[in-house]
């Protein structure tokens, strides 16, 4: 909403007030000033100028030169090239020396031969929008009507030291979307009285009822509508004043009777719309919903298909409007119309947002009947565009109004008690001054002994609780007077959750091994929904998505990882390493189960020394070695395992599925290589995992051991066996043969080819043995060894290698 401040003046004294005073106190009041706009832009010595003779320029066809009166001692001569150009206009003149806006300061200067002592100025070089400029004047310089005198300031004539506030209103304000509406709120900000308009019509002897009838076929969808009929109309241009106040709130003038129903619409918020009498088509306005593909052309000069959901304002016959949107092109208002047909109406909000959101159409008329008007002002505008329209465009307005329904409706009563003020706002304010505050907002009310029953007049719909009653008190009591206190209660010192430590851990483990943490989208595509995950699983659709491509839950974090992957190669990034911890979504009854996954993705080199000549690239045992980190970071290496697995997006031979306790958890391996040629990487490893799994895994608490005391021995052996053998299956035998005296097993060999027979393998594992308490013996050693070759042999057949 764009309020003039000297429009605004006419109601609320605001003398002693500067726009951003002003603008401070309606934002600290609960309103928000977003801008206060100077329409001044730096323009000075811009006078009215009167022509007194134009002629053409003799060397040049498309200029003039004018004798202008500036109200100085002697006429100046200024060469002017518009088409609209004549003796005897009054016109808006920049003297040399004037500035316009942006610093453009005008000289004297010769075109063609002649001097040309200043500049007559067009609206748009005086700083006004081209879409606010009347269409006569739209391509050409402005002329002032004849009550002006030569010399005078231009700017005043034309508002251009006005100052505009912008308030950004809430849904539920609709009141202040109309300048009485914010001369209540300025009056009750400024605990100062307001003055408003109060229509006097002189109506004449005949009665508009034997001109026109109006039936409503459900009042439910129009409570009330109106028709006022004026005669002998005159369409011309607005008075200037009058012009000043549309441009100020941003709406272009278009004629006077139109331009009335504007300003209508922006002083008292109700919406008006005036039919040409004689080309309505008929005696009688039926307000009625529109039938299935029933057609109309709006005002735009564009058909629009309408539907049962839609009102519409008839002729008895076919629709001449669409009810609170746009009037129909038929019966607008044109340069021959002498009769108007006035209609004042309140519909219902529902069906006007539907016609308005279904059409594509929004006006500032759908605007205020979709957020809610104030039925008891709907008589107040007509009879106020009326009183416009009589003195402006010399219209008879004839006696009575042709209408159907309530036009007026009883405000709410709201109680509220003085100490439940206080006790919500933490205040100590009186009686005295609440009845003080519902005074300036203009609310009647009853006391009874602390308790405030308040009529909340009909002009503010957002107050229907007590609690709505609160926020007034609060706001015009000023929230910089609210006290600023402490609560009286116990608090709880504020610490993460072992689960939050634990998921800081784990960043620091994979930032501290070098990776990047990312961050991507929930939502995603079915294609990439299904891309890491069982394409039977059902999808978790969205309602209402934004489109095709963030239409799903996601189920994994690898398909958008992979995206990222694909940005930094195409930049140039050969070396990638990153991860993200998010949650999953996997359909389980009626809503998704939300789980945190961890995922990463590597690629390119993993280490470089350059002073050593050496380069590691990503392999399959960088990435295990992350995953083991992490395993040991939260003491459960012992109890992680992998197994090679099979993925349809990963490389067969490279790829292992992750157990927890025997439990799958997640996968690690490379890109499938066609995968990789379609999404244009190279060798690029990835893993993903239940984090929750691994986070909440029951680990015993941390103990120490003693530093050995004594000496520990160690076995080398070289099993053959199966070449489909893995090597983890036969480390699991030999750690449970061992007993409690084998520590520690490494495999530090894979042999095939010579000297092994076809299908076999070698693995060579290192044994170390030791016991706290005393020396190991031989015997021991052997014993305890012994059981361990016996173990390999019966489970796996596996024999010594010679």
């Amino acid at each position: 909403m764009l309020v003039s401040m000297n429009w605004l003046q006419q109601y609320v004294d605001l003398d002693s007030y500067s726009a951003d005073e002003l603008a401070d106190l309606i934002t600290k009041g609960g309103i928000e000033v977003e801008t206060v706009e100077q329409l001044n832009k730096g323009i000075s010595g811009v006078v009215i100028g009167h022509v007194l003779s134009c002629e053409q320029h003799p060397d040049a066809d498309k200029l003039n030169i004018c004798r202008v009166d500036t109200g100085e001692e002697e006429p100046v001569q200024i060469i002017c090239g518009a088409a609209n150009i004549a003796a005897g206009q009054y016109v808006a003149v920049a003297k040399v020396g004037a500035v316009l806006p942006g610093n453009f300061k005008i000289k004297k200067a010769k075109l063609r031969g002649e001097a040309s002592h200043g500049m007559i100025c067009s609206l748009q070089e005086l700083g006004i929008e081209s879409k606010l400029v009347q269409k006569e004047y739209a391509d050409g310089i402005f002329v002032f009507s004849d009550d002006v005198t030569p010399g005078e300031d231009a700017l005043h004539y034309l508002n251009l030291n006005d100052e505009i506030l912008e308030l950004g209103l809430t849904p539920n304000r609709a009141d202040a979307m109309n300048m009485i509406g914010v001369a209540y709120e300025v009056g009750a900000v400024l605990n100062r009285s307001i003055e408003l308009p109060s229509p006097e019509l002189v109506r004449s002897e005949e009665n508009a009822q034997d001109y026109v009838s109006v039936q409503i076929e459900n009042e439910d969808d129009n409570p009330y509508y109106g028709a006022t009929v004026i005669k002998n109309v005159t369409i011309a241009s607005s008075p200037q004043w009058l012009i000043n106040r549309l441009v100020s709130a941003g709406i272009r003038p278009i004629n006077n009777v139109v331009d009335i129903t504007n300003y209508v619409l922006l002083e008292y918020g109700q919406p008006l719309h005036a039919f040409d009498y004689d080309r309505f088509g008929s005696k009688e306005v039926v307000i009625r919903r529109a039938a299935e593909g029933e057609k109309i052309v709006t005002l735009d000069d564009t058909e629009r298909t309408l539907s049962s959901d839609h009102l519409v304002i008839t002729n008895g016959s076919k629709p001449v409007a669409v009810a609170g949107v746009m009037g129909g092109a038929d019966s607008e208002v044109q340069q021959n119309t002498t009769t108007i047909l006035l209609e004042a109406a309140y519909f219902n909000s529902k069906l006007v947002r539907k016609a308005s959101k279904d059409l594509g159409l929004r006006s500032d008329s759908s605007a205020r009947f979709e957020k809610g008007i104030d039925r008891n002002r709907v008589i107040g505008a007509s009879e106020r565009a009326a009183q416009l329209i009589q003195e402006i465009a010399g219209g008879i307005v004839l006696k009575g109004t042709a209408e159907q329904g309530d036009r007026t409706v009883e405000g709410k009563e709201v109680s509220i008690e003085v100490t439940r003020i206080n006790q919500v706002l933490g205040t100590e304010i009186s009686e005295t001054e609440v009845a003080a505050i519902f005074e300036r907002l203009q609310f009647s009310y009853q006391n009874f002994g602390g308790t405030f029953t308040v009529q909340v007049p009909p002009r503010r719909p957002d107050i229907t609780i007590s609690e709505d009653l609160i926020e007034e008190v609060g706001r015009l009591y000023g929230y910089d007077n609210v006290p600023a206190t402490l609560p009286i209660t116990e608090s709880t010192p504020g610490q993460l959750s072992d689960y939050q430590k634990k998921r800081r851990r784990v960043r620091r483990s994979l930032e501290g091994a070098g990776l990047y943490q990312t961050v991507t989208y929930s939502l995603t595509s079915p294609s990439k929904r299904v891309f890491f995950s069982n394409e039977t699983t059902d999808a978790i659709r969205l309602a209402m998505p934004m489109s095709e491509e963030r239409s799903e839950l996601r189920t994994s974090l690898l398909p958008h990882l992979l995206e990222v992957a694909q940005y930094n190669k195409n930049r140039q990034l050969e070396n990638l390493a990153f991860y993200e911890t998010a949650s999953v979504f996997l359909p389980e009854g009626e809503l998704p189960k939300e789980q945190e996954h961890l995922a990463g993705v590597v690629s390119g080199l993993w280490q470089e020394h350059l002073w050593q000549k050496e380069k590691k690239p990503v392999d399959f045992f960088v990435v295990k070695g992350i995953i083991e980190e992490l395993a040991v970071e939260f003491g459960v290496e012992d109890r992680l395992t992998f197994a090679r697995a099979d993925e349809p997006k990963l490389h067969p031979g490279r790829t292992a599925a992750v157990h927890l306790d025997h439990e799958l958890i997640g996968y690690i391996g490379q890109l499938h290589p066609e995968v990789e040629k379609e999404l244009d990487l190279s060798e690029t490893y990835v893993f993903e995992i239940n984090l929750e799994a691994l986070l909440k895994a029951d680990v015993d608490h941390l103990k120490y051991k003693k530093l050995p005391r004594f000496p520990s021995v160690t076995r080398d052996v070289a099993l053959v066996v199966n070449e489909s053998l893995e090597a983890g299956q036969v480390k699991r035998v030999i750690e449970e043969a061992g007993g409690a005296k084998l520590v520690e097993i490494n495999l530090f060999d894979v042999y095939q080819g010579e000297h092994l027979e076809e299908g076999k393998k070698s693995l060579a594992f290192s044994l170390r043995y030791y016991n706290p308490e005393q020396t190991l013996t031989e015997e021991e050693v052997k014993k305890a060894h012994d059981r361990v070759l016996s173990a390999v042999e019966e489970q796996f057949g596996a024999a010594l290698r010679s």
